[in-house]
């Protein structure tokens, strides 16, 4: 968007470059020109599509999921769902119709959803019509009680500074301008002490970059916080890796294909690789409990989704089965999101291990015909 690069050229001119930390906060959170506050982004017509949109087999059984968390904590009265950044609603929409067919859950349940966007909390109030959700601006003002977070490619987009080992130190990746006025990358000056890195690192070359993104750590922090002090248990699900490893992950998609990242800054969507190790870490030194993670096709198989596809086919039309044959396939087989994408859980200590991460050999959690 031109005025959002007009405004990135005027602050860099008048402050000096910016980290991409700071760059990519700005093109996707800017309160009139950022990426996400100005458009819904996701499905055919937009820019990517998340797995709650490809089938309804997802929401459904991490609402299962949920609700197996409320029954091991006793079936209290009061329980909250909680999603972070729940794009068009999709995924709670469905989680929450599965919960509903659950004895006694339906009437414990209060809806929260964390999300910036005001495009898209119209189109989650038209969604969620009925459930009278309440919208949040940032996690501090989560209500207190037992509840299932669920954060489905929100980590992603948190901003990571780019750090990168040079002969003469450690220096910063920025975003500058150039002697023509066109954003470039560029380096600071070697930083006067050495970056705090994952610790999962203990060894960088010349050469390479190591992300570290501290809006990540203290989300999970939090997150351990709350479920610390009211019980329940979080879900994390997003694209990224098991162990911390240098690499620049950061990249822009657009129209579904990979864009330019400093090409029309607020017009295309802003992500890098999600580093679960570090997640975790953060998590233990909060006193949380870690669960995973596991691929999200083995979280997915373990909690029943070939199951509920049988139950969909029963009466299904042949175009119908070919779509759900279609979903399966994507959400679950390593050449698609199943491999890449990560399912990792953080629970209270009083809890057992949640389904899908006891070896992979959790009971499914089914569906009835009717969506409960």
């Amino acid at each position: 968007m031109a005025e959002l690069l007009d405004h990135l050229r005027r602050r860099i001119a008048h402050e000096g470059p910016i980290t991409v930390a700071q760059y990519m906060e700005t093109c996707l959170a800017h309160p009139d020109h950022g990426y996400y506050m100005t458009r819904d982004p996701l499905g055919a017509a937009g820019d990517f599509t998340t797995a709650p949109e490809i089938s309804q087999m997802f929401g459904e059984l991490i609402g299962m999921w949920a609700a197996q968390i409320w029954q091991t904590m006793g079936s209290p009265n009061s329980f909250n769902w909680i999603e972070l950044g729940p794009g068009r609603g999709t995924l709670s929409a469905d989680a929450l119709r599965a919960m509903s067919g659950v004895p006694g859950l339906k009437p414990a349940l209060e809806v929260h959803l964390v999300e910036m966007s005001p495009v898209l909390r119209e189109r989650q109030a038209a969604t969620l019509q009925g459930w009278f959700p309440n919208w949040h601006d940032r996690i501090d003002t989560l209500p207190d009680g037992p509840a299932v977070i669920v954060a489905n490619e929100f980590f992603d987009a948190l901003p990571v500074r780019q750090l990168v080992r040079t002969g003469q130190g450690w220096r910063e990746r920025t975003v500058e301008l150039s002697k023509d006025g066109a954003l470039t990358f560029g380096l600071t000056p070697a930083l006067g002490i050495a970056p705090v890195l994952p610790k999962g690192i203990v060894d960088a070359r010349e050469g390479d970059i190591i992300e570290v993104s501290p809006a990540s750590i203290g989300i999970a922090r939090a997150l351990s916080d709350h479920l610390r002090d009211h019980g329940g248990a979080a879900l994390i699900i997003d694209y990224g890796h098991t162990l911390s490893v240098p690499g620049d992950t950061l990249q822009a998609v657009k129209e579904h294909a990979y864009h330019d990242v400093l090409r029309d800054p607020g017009s295309a969507d802003l992500t890098a690789h999600v580093d679960f190790a570090e997640l975790a870490r953060a998590v233990r030194s909060a006193a949380g409990i870690v669960h995973g993670p596991v691929t999200q096709g083995a979280f997915l198989s373990a909690l029943g989704i070939h199951v509920r596809a049988e139950q969909l086919r029963v009466n299904a039309s042949p175009k119908q089965r070919a779509d759900i044959d279609s979903a399966l396939e994507r959400l679950t087989a390593g050449a698609a999101m199943g491999r890449l994408f990560k399912v990792m859980a953080i629970s209270a200590a009083n809890l057992p291990t949640p389904a899908g991460f006891e070896d992979l050999q959790s009971p499914s959690l089914t569906v009835t015909e009717d969506g409960s």
